[in-house]
């Protein structure tokens, strides 16, 4: 967490059977939607350079969102992220990042997705 308190996580978007175009399009509907809370920041995470004969400056990690938000909106952006996955077939999301100076990492369940709200919530009071 910085000083602004600030949390960071880094989503990664799973489709089974998906090709990279249309992972690359539901992430980015998904950083949209997330803009649209009110969290501090969405981008998508780039891998690096973009490979020659490219326009872009960056290549973005297909499939990848780096998110800040305070600690006040845990809960919302968690609650999206899991209606969001339940949207479509076969939908993950796994995450990683600090929260109350304890890294964590999810990829689970509805169920441990909730126990795990209610342990950051009350982690971050």
């Amino acid at each position: 967490m910085d000083e602004a308190g600030l949390l960071q996580l880094d989503l990664t978007v799973s489709i089974p059977d998906s090709t990279d175009e249309e992972l690359d399009d539901v992430t980015r509907r998904l950083a949209t939607e997330l803009r649209d809370l009110d969290v501090e920041s969405v981008k998508l995470l780039t891998t690096g350079e973009a490979p020659e004969g490219t326009k872009g400056l960056d290549s973005v990690a297909i499939g990848a969102i780096a998110i800040s938000v305070l600690p006040s909106m845990l809960s919302t952006l968690f609650e999206h992220l899991l209606s969001w996955s339940l949207q479509g077939r076969g939908r993950t999301i796994k995450f990683k990042g600090w929260v109350a100076n304890q890294q964590i990492e999810f990829e689970g369940s509805f169920d441990e997705m909730q126990k795990l709200v209610a342990f950051l919530e009350e982690r971050t009071k």
